[in-house]
């Protein structure tokens, strides 16, 4: 590996005065703000960061006064780390603490960073939901700053630079080109996957197809299946195949080979012909159609259901929807992946939700239809550090290739949405949480009341979930009143349900019994090491063990239903 660069002595002296004026003019402008009363902080408090934060600053540069061998051919040993200065992967490249000027970039930029959140947490007084909105907003632009983000202050890309003779940054001006072409972030190289070959590529038939959805039924591969099969309703703002990736990974195949009747529901992304698709035509033609279409195909009285994210919130309205009419016996379990229905603790993603917010998403859906980039642009907003300057600094500055990577694919097939739909569902769940008030929704002319839903239910959430976070998915159980199971697996929204036993990652945990609340729940339950997929088996098999021959109607196409075309279909390829 080449030699570090090391900037000009003129460099570091511009350098670190600009850094020292920053630091001051930031105490400066809170100091006017307490003054004038024009921002709501404690005024104790902020003495107490700022006299932290000073005296920290002075200790940092102390440090590298003393001895440092700043203009040194060869520094000395970098100066011992400052409090402020902790473990952060953007910063593990020993390149970093290889010359002052780097290291004390990236400690007065630790301290810095510390310095804004103490800050915006001192804010008092506002709406609980304001404080957050200041909190990520600071927090967007601590990671936007970062030294690491830069050419000039990351010493990787100038060493790279160095080496390549700019090949790097010429590189990686092209990657950037190329996703203004396609107005995306790219995270991983596309060409390596196939959706249908190397993805999506469980055996099954589309049976069924709607203006809404087609319906695939999967290849059985054991001579016997339960007798009552599975619906998978996935949320129709991403692709299907989250539960289908590469064999090893795939939900659906897993399920398959346990002996499992499984449906899928494809849903269609949106074009002008769905701009007046609303809610109760997710819930209508959508789930309760598929229910009672596979109920028909097989000749069975009920059928059990998954619901992953947005199309779980849609499953419980349907249950209610269901238990109104006087047809809950429909569905003989319901499964939650990390969906919500009481949204006054939806995490990150309500910061997103007020009056300038969805102005913007009216203006940006004049031909009915909500572009699918701009719900991925949110999501990666939501861990910008992660999925969007990671991505700047190793493929833009660094110009490194795009790794391989099925998540990443998936994270960035993009699907549009009808736009009425969307506004209703911001205005009327994550806004005004209508959906936990009785009577308050109504679809098809039926008041809905998600206590009156008495099926059975299993109810998965994330522990780290930053979409649907755990004391929100756990208010499930508090509006359901039959028999109710609820399970917290290590990892996220997306990891902590596609873990797969094979794999042997995470853990989850689990009580014998609900207890009265999440609190209660984390203090009394029980952590398994691994997959928490065998205890959902072994759950849903309690609601049902009868089996049956995988033959007839078992079989794709056997039934009177006649095959349409291959897995996984035309709609999951549809843009």
């Amino acid at each position: 590996m080449a030699a570090t660069v090391i900037p000009t002595l003129d460099q570091m002296q511009q350098w670190t005065h600009s850094i020292g004026r920053m630091q001051q003019m930031m105490l400066e402008h809170s100091t006017r703000q307490i003054g004038h009363g024009e921002a709501p902080f404690d005024a104790t408090a902020i003495s107490r960061i700022h006299a932290d934060y000073m005296n920290e600053g002075v200790a940092l540069w102390q440090r590298f006064l003393d001895g440092a061998g700043w203009f040194k051919q060869t520094p000395d040993p970098a100066p011992a780390e400052s409090p402020a200065a902790r473990k952060d992967r953007r910063f593990a490249d020993p390149a970093w603490q290889s010359h002052p000027f780097y290291d004390i970039m990236r400690q007065g930029y630790l301290l810095t960073a510390d310095y804004l959140t103490r800050l915006a947490d001192s804010v008092d007084g506002v709406d609980p939901k304001q404080k957050e909105q200041i909190r990520f907003a600071t927090s967007g632009m601590i990671d936007a700053l970062s030294p690491s983000n830069f050419p000039l202050t990351n010493p990787i890309v100038m060493q790279k630079t160095t080496e390549t003779g700019g090949e790097n940054l010429i590189k990686g001006f092209q990657h950037m080109l190329a996703d203004m072409d396609k107005g995306q972030l790219t995270h991983t190289d596309g060409s390596q996957f196939e959706v249908g070959k190397n993805i999506a590529a469980t055996p099954g038939k589309v049976i069924h197809e709607t203006p809404l959805y087609q319906l695939i039924q999967y290849t059985p591969t054991t001579e016997t299946v339960l007798a009552t099969p599975l619906i998978i309703f996935p949320p129709w703002i991403n692709r299907f195949y989250i539960l289908d990736l590469a064999p090893e990974k795939s939900f659906v195949k897993w399920a398959v080979d346990q002996g499992i009747t499984i449906f899928m529901v494809s849903w269609k992304s949106a074009d002008e012909s769905m701009k007046d698709v609303i809610w109760d035509d997710y819930i209508l033609r959508g789930q309760v159609d598929a229910i009672d279409t596979v109920r028909d195909v097989l000749g069975v009285e009920s059928v059990h259901t998954i619901g992953y994210c947005v199309a779980g919130t849609t499953l419980a309205a349907t249950l209610a929807l269901l238990a109104a009419r006087g047809e809950a016996d429909k569905v003989a379990s319901a499964t939650f992946f990390t969906a919500q229905v009481d949204f006054s603790e939806a995490g990150d993603l309500t910061l997103f939700v007020n009056d300038e917010q969805l102005a913007m998403i009216e203006k940006l859906t004049t031909s009915g239809i909500l572009d699918g980039r701009y719900m991925a642009a949110t999501f990666n907003l939501l861990r910008g550090r992660d999925l969007i300057w990671n991505y700047v600094v190793n493929n833009y500055l660094l110009g490194k290739d795009y790794a391989p990577f099925d998540l990443l694919f998936w994270n960035g097939d993009t699907t549009n949405l009808p736009a009425k739909w969307h506004r209703s569902y911001l205005k009327d769940l994550y806004r005004d949480n209508k959906l936990v008030q009785a009577g308050a929704i109504s679809v098809d002319g039926t008041d809905i009341d998600l206590t009156k839903v008495r099926t059975p239910s299993y109810i998965q959430a994330g522990k780290e979930d930053h979409i649907a976070p755990p004391r929100s998915v756990w208010k499930l159980t508090e509006q359901f009143t039959g028999p109710r199971r609820f399970l917290l697996a290590g990892s996220g929204h997306i990891a902590g349900v596609m873990n797969p036993p094979v794999a042997k990652k995470y853990q989850y945990w689990t009580c014998g019994t609900l207890p009265a609340t999440l609190e209660d729940f984390v203090a009394q339950a029980k952590e398994t090491a691994g997959s928490w997929w065998p205890d959902w088996i072994d759950w849903l098999t309690q609601h049902g063990s009868e089996k049956v021959a995988a033959t007839g109607a078992r079989q794709p196409g056997g039934g009177h239903m006649p095959v349409i075309e291959d897995a996984p279909g035309r709609y999951v390829k549809s843009r």
